[in-house]
């Protein structure tokens, strides 16, 4: 007789429990897709590097340092780079010839802002608790008026590419420290050997002041800081540009190319691949 085997009662269950189980997660691996990072937006073409226009014009991009009314890097600021529209960065360059015949440079501070940088401002506006550079840049404003004073806001005309901060430097240009995090801040304000060292001229207050004295024609400034804001005034006038009243350093180009868009690409030389 032939031998008959015995199979424990339930196994055959469980086997196809197990291989069912098994067919399961197999299938779900290989239909699972790939996590891909969205890739970050490009500028359009009507955008340049500043540098690649005029390599004489000085930078100072503050919002890449510590050096900020923040006091963090900015988001969005990935190279120590001013990136601006073709036709600004054309009227900035007339504007350096002839400011350099005088033995002056333009220094920009800050140029096209994306947008995200302009999102990080308002968040720190609302935590009322950071106050780290409070002494330096806005002693006489209370945080919680920032928005309602105008000082913060969530657009800003520097995301359409046509807006630039600036200032003026005596050349040949001096050599300044950087900003060590944590050191004594000094009012924006003050006489200008007491305040942060700048190479930039006397222009009454330092850049991204919140007082009113950073009006460009507030009538206390007066002698050579008066006569030095006149001298960017003018210069960036003749070739198109307009001043924001309530900063000395804030001129945007008209016409707009972009009046109605704001850009988020981040400030790097990836963002104007392929130019």
């Amino acid at each position: 007789m032939p031998r008959i085997s015995r199979v424990t009662p339930g196994i055959p269950r469980l086997l196809g429990a197990l291989a069912l189980l098994a067919a399961t997660l197999t299938a779900g691996t290989a239909v699972a897709p790939a996590a891909v990072a969205d890739p970050e937006p490009k500028a359009p073409q009507e955008f340049v590097a500043l540098s690649d226009v005029d390599p004489t014009i000085l930078h100072d991009i503050r919002y890449l340092t510590r050096h900020n009314f923040i006091g963090d890097p900015v988001d969005g600021y990935r190279q120590p780079l001013c990136v601006v529209t073709r036709s600004t960065a054309d009227a900035l360059h007339r504007a350096q010839t002839e400011l350099r015949k005088d033995g002056y440079s333009l220094k920009v501070y800050d140029c096209y802002r994306p947008q995200r940088a302009v999102d990080h401002f308002v968040a720190w506006a609302k935590d009322l608790d950071d106050e780290r550079m409070k002494e330096e840049f806005y002693p006489h404003v209370d945080k919680s008026v920032l928005f309602d004073d105008g000082y913060i806001a969530e657009k800003s005309g520097h995301s359409r590419g046509s807006t630039v901060d600036l200032t003026l430097v005596k050349l040949p240009a001096a050599t300044t420290r950087p900003y060590v995090p944590g050191e004594e801040l000094a009012p924006c304000f003050g006489a200008k050997e007491d305040r942060f060292p700048d190479n930039s001229v006397d222009m009454g207050t330092g850049y991204d002041c919140f007082d009113t004295l950073s009006h460009t024609l507030d009538p206390r400034i007066q002698g050579e800081q008066l006569a030095n804001r006149l001298l960017l005034k003018d210069a960036l006038e003749r070739v198109g540009f307009v001043n924001y009243a309530y900063e000395w350093w804030h001129f945007t180009h008209q016409p707009e190319l972009f009046p109605q868009t704001y850009f988020d690409f981040p400030v790097h030389r990836r963002s104007l691949s392929g130019r």
